[in-house]
């Protein structure tokens, strides 16, 4: 089973080849590696597009080259792509060209060990719409018996020396997507996961290397890389004597080797990499186009204004509650209600985190008319029904547990090792009949009630011990890859056969963001951090590899249920129109005058949905640069509308706040200037005003730091959202 997406969308490459040469390109793009038989494969260029005359001259000029997939054993010092033990014990590699293929816009370059029957596929695909090209490897053997892989990159970068930096996301729960910024080490910098299940929180699979310094938004040559795996991972940027920075990208191999028998492909996640001479920005937006087009399900259909039960009534769900919160977000202007955790379990209720998990039947005391109960209610109120599951998972305290503890992950001669409420454990998917259940969870639902619009799928649980009583002693080094293969069956058969549903990926909020997991979801809950400052954070450290149309983001109570911050609710609701707009809170504890200012923001965000989801993003002011305002915008693609956010992220007495030049518009066009969400007594003093792209993108607006509103209702954090409309 190929880790590598089967969503893509094939596109057309530009490849121009020699009997040496390998050309790989997009309109902006080269990749140049010099492929002799029988030779190492060597990495000369990754960045800006090359004419054939330059690669002529780069080639002709001895200009410095180096190994583009680098073996073990035959130089064990230098850092390596792929590492095995053959069949004799013996632990070298020494691979050499033996042949390039060209397929539509994927090229292949063979290669074999000289001495053993040892091989490797490098595969590089081109999607010239969006400046990406994917690579990963394809290993396979002819020996006599198992050789055992240790070491199996998907892909390997090579960047000049220089005064690079680094960019990437790391974090922990309620924490998720921080931006970690600094020029890159020397010796090995090395950024992994080793939760195969909920991978994302403390670290993340993608890295921006800027290559003329401190990374910029707008200027200087950018390297994007991000991994497409779900699991357990490993990034190493390796900056030695060479006059090279090596990028290494895959699997983490720790405590994972993998058994490959005679016969048998393994083939790795894809490593998608992007190039922009325009800085961070151009990059972020490449991967948001790619993402849209390419991995995300149905990443070009606009995503419903939606309201998640969760933080209203936590696991004390009531039908009537339900009802009601139905009838509120469709009297809002919302189109969907999700309801939460907390409404199956028979013998053992779901009243709590502890028990139910696994018993996937209607609790009826809790919902006395069922789901189809629910169903009708949704449909008389007008707004679409959706569930909360959690189909990887169960917890010791349930029917499932008790008649099959064998299907659960477990290391023999040792206790169970429990997560969320010390009761949940993860299903063993190696195991087909695991994989059966989990498919049947969802299966039985969407058959049975066709009217479900929306699954959020949750998986709370770490993969903390190591171990499967469906694989042979043998092969328990495949625990972690066979479980994202047993995974991968089961979406495949759900989205075959019920392809319209809309799935959202949550693990413990932001734990499974990454594009490895997102081609059979339509969204991901970014973090079960609600509180707007902080999502301010969370949600543009996010935004450089993951597009606004997947970030749920929701307004919430106050004070936060996470934080205890309290925050207005405009500023709750600016930030949230950043994403995918969502609520979670419960609204009949809503004042009638909050219910009406909602009211007036959802219709406000229907306005700019498809600009936010299906725009181009421009951050303009990083809240990480702790200059008191954060503040970014999305342009529609024709460049007639945009939609500009500006949120304070502190407030001092005497404050200085500079104005914030805009981006991304047409600098002849000219543009008129409209409020969203506005609670200001009095209008801005540009407000129905007109400008040309290029004064604003010159000198922005000034935002004034406090908003115009009674004593009563001022807050320290002031926020604006603009629409600006081109002429």
């Amino acid at each position: 089973m190929a880790f590598a997406s089967l969503l893509a969308l094939p596109a057309i490459g530009i490849i121009n080849a020699t009997a040496e040469t390998v050309h790989v390109s997009t309109p902006a793009t080269s990749l140049v590696l010099k492929a002799d038989k029988g030779k190492e494969l060597r990495f000369y260029h990754y960045g800006d597009k090359l004419t054939d005359a330059d690669i002529k001259s780069m080639l002709s000029s001895s200009s410095p080259s180096v190994n583009a997939y680098a073996p073990y054993g035959m130089n064990t010092r230098r850092e390596t792509a792929v590492a095995a033990v053959h069949t004799d014990g013996n632990m070298t590699l020494d691979l050499v060209v033996d042949g390039v293929e060209h397929d539509g816009n994927t090229t292949s370059i063979n290669l074999k060990d000289k001495y053993y029957p040892f091989y490797v596929r490098l595969n590089y695909r081109t999607y010239p719409d969006d400046d990406i090209i994917e690579m990963w490897s394809e290993i396979y053997h002819g020996e006599k018996g198992t050789v055992d892989l240790t070491q199996y990159a998907s892909g390997y970068i090579a960047l000049p020396y220089g005064d690079v930096w680094s960019s990437n996301l790391f974090g922990e729960w309620a924490k998720e997507g921080w931006l970690e910024e600094m020029p890159v080490p020397h010796g090995l910098k090395v950024v992994k996961s080793r939760d195969a299940l909920r991978p994302n929180h403390a670290a993340h699979g993608e890295m921006m290397f800027s290559l003329d310094g401190k990374p910029k938004e707008k200027s200087g040559r950018v390297i994007g890389a991000a991994l497409c795996y779900p699991g357990s991972f490993k990034l190493r940027t390796l900056n030695d004597n060479s006059n090279w920075i090596h990028f290494f990208a895959g699997i983490n191999e720790e405590n994972s080797p993998y058994k490959l028998e005679k016969g048998e492909t393994f083939t790795t996640p894809t490593l998608a990499v992007t190039y922009s001479d325009k800085g961070l920005g151009q990059a972020s937006r490449n991967f948001h186009r790619w993402g849209r087009a390419n991995k995300l399900a149905h990443g070009d259909k606009l995503r419903d204004v939606l309201l998640n039960s969760w933080e209203g009534v936590y696991f004390d769900v009531k039908e009537n509650e339900m009802v009601q919160m139905m009838e509120d977000i469709a009297s809002l202007g919302g189109e969907l209600f999700v309801m939460d955790d907390g409404w199956f379990g028979d013998k053992y209720p779901r009243d709590h985190r502890s028990q139910g998990l696994g018993d996937w039947v209607v609790n009826t005391t809790k919902l006395p008319n069922g789901i189809k109960g629910l169903t009708d209610a949704a449909k008389k109120a007008g707004v679409k029904f959706g569930i909360w599951i959690e189909p990887e998972m169960l917890d010791e305290k349930s029917e499932l547990y008790e008649k099959h503890p064998e299907y659960i992950i477990k290391a023999s001669n040792r206790p169970n090792v429990r997560g969320r409420g010390d009761a949940q454990v993860a299903l063993d998917l190696a195991n087909p009949k695991c994989q059966d259940i989990v498919f049947t969870i969802v299966d039985t639902l969407l058959t049975k009630y066709p009217e479900i619009a929306y699954i959020k799928w949750d998986a709370n649980n770490a993969m903390a011990v190591h171990g499967s009583q469906y694989l042979p002693a043998s092969k328990q080094g495949h625990n972690n890859i066979e479980y994202w293969r047993g995974l991968t069956k089961a979406l495949d058969r759900i989205r075959e056969k019920h392809p319209d549903v809309v799935i959202q990926a949550c693990s413990s909020g932001g734990g499974r963001v990454n594009y490895g997991y997102l081609p059979w979801f339509d969204e991901y809950w970014t973090s079960d951090n609600t509180d707007a400052l902080q999502r301010v954070y969370i949600q543009w450290g996010t935004s450089y590899f993951f597009p606004a149309i997947g970030m749920g983001s929701h307004i919430s109570a106050a004070p936060n249920h996470q934080t205890g911050r309290r925050t207005s609710l405009k500023y709750r609701t600016d930030v949230a129109m950043a994403g995918r707009l969502g609520m979670e809170l419960q609204p009949k504890d809503m004042s009638d005058a909050e219910k009406e200012q909602t009211r007036r923001a959802i219709a406000d965000y229907k306005t700019i949905r498809p600009t936010v989801q299906l725009g181009d993003l421009y951050r303009l002011q990083s809240p990480f640069d702790k200059k008191g305002v954060a503040s970014l915008m999305y342009v529609s693609p024709e460049k007639d509308r945009a939609a500009f956010f500006w949120w304070k992220t502190e407030s001092m007495a005497a404050e200085q706040l500079h104005r914030v030049p805009m981006d991304g518009l047409d600098p002849d066009k000219t543009y008129r200037v409209t409020e969203l969400n506005r609670i200001d007594q009095k209008a801005l003093p540009f407000e129905g005003k007109t400008f040309t792209g290029r004064a604003l993108m010159s000198n922005g607006l000034p935002m004034p730091a406090f908003h115009n509103v009674d004593k009563a209702d001022a807050t320290d954090f002031s926020s604006r959202v603009l629409l600006l409309e081109a002429l």
